[in-house]
């Protein structure tokens, strides 16, 4: 497989990853960011990948223990190798998140984390490239994404997913009855437009009522005017020095 490897957090994150194929943008980046997590406390990402979020979130929040679930063997070896590369330790699992070894299924965790398949493929066309297709299109339905994740949660630990918003209903409605004080932070990629990404979290046995707070606003103005970046003041420091994304508890 020819690979490239990719800075993140300013290079702070060195991440090697398919040349073709799926390949991490900045969804894992604000996935990490939003996560409460505190040394000490143990992380579960399901679906890894290379493992984009869960090494930034490693890097913001030392002392973690980290585990990874990735269906694709491919890409949980490059996943392994990545925490190596930066220095972290990260444990990686080659299965199907529906199927995991008897042992895991016996761990539990403070926090379980996700960037699940956007897209439905009975209303899409499924892509040609196979690794891709496995990351992008939604083989294993939303609903199994939260039950695993519930189950796998400690009392009062915490599930975090990014999504498309038009998903909302679904994960929402998956989430129901089996995780609490729910929160939902949308992302807008400029002012004036719908929300196109939202972040959720549910807390297991919470009983918090449900918030949903202001819009992330993604980039800098209406439109882009000129060439470079124009991320938002928030959203830089995230993306460029590692920085937590304000999703309040």
């Amino acid at each position: 497989m020819e690979t490239t490897e990719n800075a993140y957090l300013d290079g702070r994150v060195t991440i090697r990853q398919p040349a073709r194929g799926y390949r991490a943008g900045v969804d894992p980046v604000l996935l990490a960011a939003s996560v409460p997590a505190r040394a000490g406390q143990s992380v579960l990402e399901l679906g890894c990948g290379v493992g984009t979020a869960s090494l930034c979130l490693g890097w913001r929040v030392a002392g973690l223990s980290i585990l990874g679930v990735e269906v694709q063997a491919a890409y949980a070896d490059l996943a392994r190798d990545n925490a190596e590369v930066n220095g972290q330790q990260m444990q990686v699992v080659t299965c199907d998140l529906s199927e995991m070894p008897a042992d895991l299924r016996q761990r539990q965790f403070d926090h379980v984390i996700a960037n699940p398949p956007y897209f439905d493929r009975t209303a899409s066309t499924a892509a040609t490239d196979a690794g891709r297709e496995v990351a992008m299109g939604e083989d294993t339905p939303l609903e199994v994404w939260v039950d695993v994740a519930a189950r796998r949660l400690a009392p009062k630990g915490f599930a975090t997913f990014i999504h498309r918003a038009e998903r909302l209903p679904d994960l929402l409605g998956a989430m129901q009855g089996r995780l609490g004080s729910l929160q939902v932070l949308p992302m807008q990629a400029r002012a004036g437009r719908e929300a196109n990404l939202v972040l959720v979290r549910g807390r297991k046995g919470g009983r918090a009522a449900f918030r949903l707070h202001a819009a992330v606003m993604l980039h800098e103005g209406a439109a882009h005017l000129q060439d470079g970046e124009d991320y938002s003041k928030p959203v830089r420091a995230v993306l460029r020095d590692g920085a937590a994304l304000a999703f309040p508890l």
